[in-house]
């Protein structure tokens, strides 16, 4: 396994639906957490609306499709979906992976 970083960038204007779609988001990514697939996650603050989600996953392809199954992805939220793989060298959670 190895460590995704996969940055959201939010449609414009897309707030409301955003809120209408978050509890759903929210217990997608507790399923991924629970299955040991996300790290930790969260939005940026500011603009662009954007969101960092760090994914424990095998290939860049299989990140890619755990955004694939999230509602805000599923429901035209995401503008953007950037992934790159990530090496965690130090800090709190470079013990962990």
């Amino acid at each position: 396994m190895a460590i995704y970083a996969t940055t959201y960038v939010y449609v414009a204007d897309s707030t409301e639906a955003r809120d209408a779609t978050r509890p759903e988001h929210r217990a997608y990514l507790a399923e991924l957490t629970d299955a040991g697939r996300l790290v930790v996650s969260g939005p940026y603050v500011g603009d662009p609306a954007s969101a960092l989600l760090v994914f424990d996953a095998a290939s860049e392809q299989e990140a890619r499709d755990l955004t694939t199954a999230d509602p805000f992805v599923r429901e035209g939220l995401v503008a953007e979906v950037i992934v790159r793989e990530w090496t965690i060298a130090s800090g709190r959670l470079s013990s962990q992976f």
